[in-house]
């Protein structure tokens, strides 16, 4: 046994798409990269509900960065692990997370 090896197995159902893998629809042709950092100690689910027929929800732990593409109006929305439930906490504008090519640079 080769246990350097890993294999991803998808499960999939006829009609249902994959929710951490779905793709945008395809009239959305324009899209951001978007960045978000989960600056609490606390574990967060980020969620964008407002495009149609798109699924997406990822669980961010605390201190990790979660790159992304969307639409620019999409929103998204933070909610934060409080015990037995989670709690909205934050609605925030994909355009206020996207990432400015050559930011990076400028700061070097």
């Amino acid at each position: 046994m080769n246990y350097f090896h890993t294999s991803i197995h998808m499960i999939t159902h006829p009609g249902v798409g994959t929710p951490s893998l779905d793709p945008l629809p395809p009239e959305v042709t324009t899209r951001i990269l978007c960045h978000y950092i989960n600056a609490t100690s606390q574990l967060q689910i980020a969620r964008i509900t407002n495009i149609p027929k798109w699924y997406f929800e990822r669980v961010v732990f605390p201190g990790q960065h979660l790159l992304f593409e969307a639409p620019r109006w999409a929103e998204i929305e933070i909610y934060t692990s409080e015990r037995p439930s989670a709690v909205l906490t934050n609605k925030i504008t994909c355009e206020c997370l996207r990432v400015e090519e050559g930011a990076e640079k400028a700061k070097r």
